[in-house]
């Protein structure tokens, strides 16, 4: 992606180099692996239920205080970030502007071990995710290196473009009274249907993370499109589970299998068109 010498965001939290206000669970094991695949990308139910399986973690791990100083290397993946920030702050404020409404612009916070939320207390473990009591995105950039070693994704900067866009897709959601409207849909429902609902939230942000890159198309490099999308597959609900328990659980999906994660990134990608992103629909 090209980023370099563009505008930054001034609405980068970096909390990086100082303690998250909490103390870090270090070594982690099973516990450390199921908390970050119930939340990958975003999902809101996987944030709520990490810190209780960090609890029943216990004393299993070391703490530690999550504080260090930025290498140069940190450093430049900070103003990476930024970039990307930015980007989607032009291109939402643009869109939004089109409908008649105003872009409320989240705050994106990039951290290290641990790390305090309006949503509670999180860990590395518990991958990117968007808080919806606080309107923040939060992030520890390590997460990406384990999405290549662990699940097999090419890596590259459009990767982590995409996920911050995927994240930035749920704020969207938090604006247009979605992701309240899919809460209160999924009341009395069983599990399997409240998971339907759940998948289609997920598919929805991917869908606009498409939507950012369709108009920011003169920024990307060769390649960026496959790098998100190598992304996608390598986190969908069917990949994770056949890869960590050798068999899917289709009723237990939450964010939807790698076809349709790549499936909705390309359309909104392809159309650029918010109103096509009609998850809800298709997923019933």
């Amino acid at each position: 992606m090209k980023w370099q010498g563009r505008r930054q965001s001034d609405n980068v939290e970096d909390r990086r180099s100082i303690s998250g206000g909490g103390k870090a669970i270090i070594g982690g094991g099973v516990i450390g692996i199921i908390v970050l695949l119930l939340n990958v990308f975003g999902g809101e139910t996987g944030q709520q239920i990490a810190p209780i399986l960090e609890q029943m973690q216990g004393g299993q791990g070391q703490q530690t205080e999550a504080a260090a100083p930025l290498s140069k290397e940190d450093e430049e993946m900070g103003n990476f970030v930024r970039v990307v920030l930015a980007d989607n702050e032009d291109i939402w404020s643009k869109i939004f502007a089109e409908h008649g409404m105003t872009y409320e612009k989240p705050k994106l916070v990039l951290f290290k071990g641990a790390v305090q939320t309006a949503c509670g207390g999180a860990s590395s473990a518990s991958g990117p995710f968007y808080c919806p009591g606080d309107r923040k995105v939060y992030m520890d950039l390590g997460f990406f290196e384990e999405l290549k070693t662990k699940f097999g994704a090419k890596g590259g900067d459009f990767a982590i473009a995409y996920v911050i866009a995927h994240e930035i897709g749920h704020h969207i959601q938090t604006l247009l009274g979605t992701s309240a409207k899919m809460r209160q849909e999924q009341q009395g429902k069983s599990d399997a249907e409240a998971n339907k609902l759940s998948v289609a939230l997920e598919l929805q942000a991917d869908f606009y993370a498409g939507v950012w890159a369709h108009y920011n198309q003169e920024n990307l490099d060769t390649g960026d499109i496959e790098e998100a999308l190598s992304a996608a597959n390598a986190v969908g609900d069917d990949a994770i589970q056949s890869k960590m328990q050798g068999h899917v659980v289709p009723d237990s999906f939450t964010h939807g299998t790698s076809e349709q994660r790549m499936y909705w990134f390309k359309k909104g990608f392809k159309t650029g068109d918010i109103k096509q992103g009609t998850t809800f629909e298709e997923i019933r």
